[in-house]
């Protein structure tokens, strides 16, 4: 009996002593400037190391846990981003392992099924959603949103960024309005979403999602994300506008080729078979900005003419 108690209180130390080390590390990421949604994300990965049998001062039981994962090569790049930042705090070193990032289109719903898990959440789960789906902001960016960001007179909201984006404001809907609205009378002074985190109020969409998958028989309706409603707005921005410029100032891009997926995605969802577009060449800015403006989208430049095309 007193070796079971012994086992116990070695266990239930050892717990105290890893919450401990992970607030510690969390706090010295928010110090070094990491986003809020970062620190949750790395705190969290160094949890599930622990919890599948990692020593975080043993870097090579950390790489194997790592390498037992049945993990895609971003989620184990993510855990070594994670470790790598938990060394430096602890003035550690290791030779982290070389795994390569893939990089797989994103899944793009119809827009009927974001409209299905809009109505079926919970009012402020709803709201949230919403608001991703008509302002295409990251996840992070819309939890951290404050009251004095929201213009009810005007109808905009102006988007603090995230990860070195660029700040951005929308026109938003009368109906994003109002239920906003009903979420300001009753939270005036707290955050506008609650749930005390960002992963609380992921952990809470993804019970809700799983239960409305289950209930309108729509497996599909699993696949979606915080993100998938960023990645929506983008495709769809795209193939309204065909203005990749113009969907890179939407999203907040600094660097045009993390917009440039969505031109792939929009060609692949519309495309037609039988597909016929009207050609012009510009040999001038004045030209260029003419064909633009008259919705004609930019393919390529030969003998130093921009060539143009825009459907029939």
């Amino acid at each position: 009996m007193a070796g079971v108690e012994s086992r116990e209180k070695r266990v239930a130390g050892a717990t105290t002593n890893l919450k401990s080390l992970l607030f510690n590390f969390a706090w010295w990421l928010k110090k070094n400037g990491y986003a809020e949604s970062t620190i949750q994300s790395q705190v969290k990965r160094l949890r599930t190391l622990t919890r599948r049998g990692a020593d975080l001062y043993d870097p090579e039981s950390v790489k194997d846990v790592i390498a037992r994962q049945n993990w895609s090569s971003s989620t184990r790049l993510n855990a070594v981003h994670a470790y790598t930042n938990f060394l430096t705090y602890i003035k550690g070193e290791w030779n982290p392992p070389n795994y390569k990032r893939t990089f797989n289109l994103p899944f793009i719903p119809q827009e009927r099924e974001l409209d299905e898990l809009i109505a079926g959440c919970s009012r402020t789960v709803s709201t949230f959603l919403q608001f991703l789906k008509e302002t295409g902001a990251r996840s992070g960016e819309a939890y951290n949103l404050s009251w004095d960001q929201i213009d009810f007179e005007r109808g905009t909201v102006t988007i603090t960024p995230e990860k070195g984006s660029n700040p951005r404001i929308f026109k938003i809907s009368n109906r994003l309005l109002s239920m906003l609205a009903q979420l300001k009378r009753k939270n005036l002074k707290g955050s506008i979403f609650g749930y005390g985190s960002l992963c609380y109020l992921r952990r809470t969409f993804e019970r809700q999602k799983k239960q409305l998958a289950y209930k309108l028989g729509n497996p599909r309706l699993e696949r979606i994300s915080f993100h998938t409603f960023r990645h929506w707005k983008a495709t769809m921005l795209y193939h309204q506008t065909k203005d990749i410029l113009y969907v890179m100032r939407f999203l907040g891009h600094k660097n045009i080729k993390n917009t440039l997926i969505y031109i792939q995605l929009e060609e692949a969802l519309f495309k037609k078979d039988d597909e016929e577009y009207v050609c012009k060449a510009a040999k001038s800015l004045d030209e260029a900005k003419t064909l633009i403006e008259l919705g004609f989208e930019y393919v390529c430049e030969v003998e130093g003419v921009k060539l143009f095309r825009r459907r029939k």
